[in-house]
């Protein structure tokens, strides 16, 4: 089965449609969280998500800070500033949707069935709407917070993986590289970076899929429309660090 891994799309619709583009014909589609923050098309986002094929998707930090399920004072100012457009943007069905986005998935949907091998959440599986995985010594801290062989994560925007290869060494992190294509043999923390908001100086939206009979991780970057987001943003009147992070991807 071939599923499409997709995080931290932040209201970029341009950048979403970009990636299901690219990646084509799917069995299905995870969602890791934040549809939604930074960017001008949040009802757009989160109606298309909701029309992938056989989806799985959790709610991410940004979601919940919109849901006013966590204060947005705790967020920077420009963030901030994002969260409440958006939260006087959404229309009450959207909004339904997000409320109704668990934290954790586990046995997510894999076409007609279910994947045993995998476990989805936003930031960790220690916390899963909160923590950032950023480093080897963190990321072996949260083997022991899921039973799967692998957990896909986002949050951090930048895209990665963790191997753990027994309970006495720390995990080793791999910046996954564009159409590159990793074989899974250990148990594994993966994150396939940004759709709408990438912060590893890569302009270009980022995607990954996934193969459940190969056990096997492809990493994609693809081009989008950047110009017509950040006029739409200054539309919108969203903060301008958030327009300019988007054509030099920090």
């Amino acid at each position: 089965m071939r599923i499409l891994v997709i995080s931290d799309i932040h209201s970029n619709l341009t950048a979403l449609e970009a990636v299901l583009a690219d990646a084509g014909d799917v069995n299905g589609v995870w969602c890791l969280g934040d549809i939604i923050g930074y960017g001008p098309d949040p009802n757009e986002c989160i109606n298309l998500v909701q029309s992938l094929p056989s989806l799985s998707c959790i709610i991410g930090n940004h979601d919940a800070a919109c849901l006013k399920q966590i204060d947005p004072v705790t967020f920077n100012s420009e963030a901030r500033q994002a969260i409440i457009w958006t939260q006087q943007t959404l229309s009450a069905d959207n909004r339904a949707f997000l409320e109704s986005l668990p934290e954790v998935v586990t046995k997510p949907n894999l076409g007609d069935q279910i994947d045993p091998n995998v476990t989805l959440v936003h930031g960790s599986p220690r916390q899963p709407v909160w923590e950032y995985l950023l480093d080897a010594h963190h990321a072996t801290s949260n083997f022991s917070y899921f039973s799967t062989a692998y957990c896909f994560v986002g949050h951090t925007h930048l895209p990665v993986l963790f191997h753990y290869t027994d309970n006495h060494r720390p995990a080793q992190l791999i910046m996954l590289k564009p159409d590159s294509v990793l074989k899974l043999t250990h148990r594994a923390i993966l994150n396939p970076g940004s759709v709408g908001q990438p912060r590893d100086r890569d302009s270009r939206a980022a995607y990954a899929i996934y193969d459940s009979e190969e056990q096997s991780i492809a990493y994609h970057r693809v081009a989008y429309d950047i110009v017509a987001v950040q006029k739409r943003m200054l539309d919108c009147g969203l903060p301008e660090r958030h327009i300019r992070r988007l054509e030099s991807g920090w």
